[in-house]
């Protein structure tokens, strides 16, 4: 495969397809920080992704449409979220890592492969949770990711939603 040429680098020599998933996680942390407030303040994400742009801060085109799909899918998300968490109700997560889990189930369901799923997920909980959080956030995704391979059955052999 050969590199890219200058012309296809970014001002610091990276190919874009380096800069795109430079960007694309910056704009998953994105969508976490807005979902993050938007679950502790109770604010609806419509409105802090507003009072965001009111402030001049930039809302990256893919972090707006995962917002958008998380809050769209929620229910759906939780009870996902849910049904694989043992012991676990979603409401007595860590609002940080519920944030991660809603960002890394949307992005499942959207069709991003799950190992990116999963490492993203995990990163951001370690940049800015736990490492017990990484390690929960990986166990927890993993489960979902093979939930989702077998054609939606969780571990009791139900029918995931």
């Amino acid at each position: 495969m050969s590199r890219p040429s200058s012309a296809q680098r970014d001002g610091n020599g990276h190919s874009g397809r380096r800069v795109g998933h430079r960007r694309r996680r910056a704009a998953r942390r994105l969508a976490i920080d807005l979902l993050y407030q938007a679950d502790v303040t109770g604010q609806d994400p419509q409105q802090v992704m507003e009072e965001w742009r009111q402030a001049r801060r930039d809302v990256l085109p893919y972090a707006e449409e995962i917002v958008n799909g998380v809050e769209s899918q929620r229910q759906h998300i939780d009870r996902i979220l849910g049904s694989n968490s043992e012991e676990w109700a979603v409401h007595r997560m860590a609002a940080v890592d519920r944030a991660i889990l809603r960002v890394a189930c949307y992005e499942l369901g959207a069709g991003v492969p799950p190992a990116v799923v999963i490492n993203e997920a995990v990163e951001a909980a370690k940049e800015l949770s736990t490492e017990d959080s990484g390690r929960f956030i990986n166990g927890l995704m993993g489960k979902i990711a093979r939930t989702l391979q077998d054609g939606g059955q969780d571990s009791r052999g139900s029918r995931t939603p």
